[in-house]
């Protein structure tokens, strides 16, 4: 609560009043009000102070947080541990203290056996951002990362030695993605859905794409190594001789509709089954003929705030490969 509602933000007289009825409150109003908001409206007409006074009863204390619902944003399990964000964008990062707080606090996590890699700390991470859309864990000890617009290089390098300290990743593939709205992360343009298999937008792989893999130094630091392709650099991770990919559906102009309404965002529930929206027909037609299983849910709604399944997921454990 002190993050949410601090005193440079509130006054140090009304920001305690807020504070301590808030702290007051049931675990499900709380938890309502993190998520949804708070306005002038809603607080005890017994809290008084001038900052009351000067603001409009539906004005928000604290403003509603609707990219809740795309959990794989605000942290990620990589192996046996997990990352707390740090998010790009104001609108969302308080979403990463709420999540800083379920894994403290909530029985099924509070003292459980995990790794907390990166972002516990409630500490101003200036440029070292990062988010789970980006974040592809491909298996056998690699991790797929996209250099997005969300995601930087800083916040890589953050992640990646602490997975190389926990001994949990043997190497880290980072790929510089456009940086524009349409690829805001990785999991927009590229998902795993087979062990050898992709869904991609053909954009991500030219063979032009900025590609490194890091591994660790041998002294707490990192050796970073200029892929030629970023297919490559995932065949070598897999031990494969050849990725197979699955491209967007459709002529240029569908294809482009379908990348923008997710048809690449993907929740793989096992090798070759995966969740995807119903209207994104050309490349749900692609995947049946490769012999991918697609369950389709009609996503007129959800897709407004531009997400997918894999979005909306966040997955605890998975299986090896």
């Amino acid at each position: 609560l002190e993050t949410q509602i601090s005193d440079y933000r509130l006054g140090p007289t009304f920001a305690t009043d807020v504070r301590t009825w808030l702290a007051e409150m049931s675990h499900r109003d709380l938890a309502r009000h993190l998520s949804g908001g708070l306005t002038y409206s809603e607080i005890p007409a017994s809290i008084k102070n001038m900052v009351v006074d000067t603001h409009d009863i539906n004005d928000f204390i604290m403003k509603p947080l609707p990219n809740h619902l795309f959990t794989r944003d605000t942290s990620c399990w990589i192996y046996n541990g997990v990352s707390i964000n740090p998010m790009a964008k104001p609108a969302r990062q308080r979403e990463t203290n709420n999540l800083r707080a379920i894994y403290r606090w909530h029985p099924q996590f509070a003292g459980g056996e995990f790794i907390k890699y990166f972002g516990d700390e409630n500490i101003n991470y200036d440029h070292a951002t990062l988010e789970g859309g980006d974040v592809l864990v491909i298996g056998r000890g690699a991790v797929l990362i996209g250099m997005s617009e969300r995601t930087t290089p800083q916040g890589i390098e953050f992640l990646a030695q602490a997975l190389f300290k926990h001994r949990q990743a043997e190497r880290v593939i980072a790929v510089e993605l456009p940086k524009h709205r349409s690829c805001m992360h990785l999991d927009t343009v590229m998902t795993h859905i087979d062990i050898d298999t992709f869904s991609v937008y053909p954009e991500v792989v030219r063979p032009d794409v900025n590609c490194w893999t890091l591994t660790p130094d041998g002294h707490g630091g990192l050796k970073r190594t200029q892929e030629s392709t970023l297919l490559h650099a995932i065949e070598k991770a897999l031990g494969i001789d050849q990725v197979r990919l699955i491209t967007t559906g459709g002529d240029a102009f569908e294809a482009e509709r379908e990348q923008w309404n997710d048809a690449n965002n993907v929740l793989t529930l096992r090798p070759g089954v995966v969740v995807g929206y119903e209207r994104n027909i050309w490349t749900n037609e692609k995947y049946d003929k490769a012999g991918i299983t697609v369950l389709p849910i009609p996503g007129d709604e959800l897709g407004r705030g531009r997400g997918g399944a894999r979005c909306m997921s966040c997955p605890l454990h998975r299986d090896g490969i």
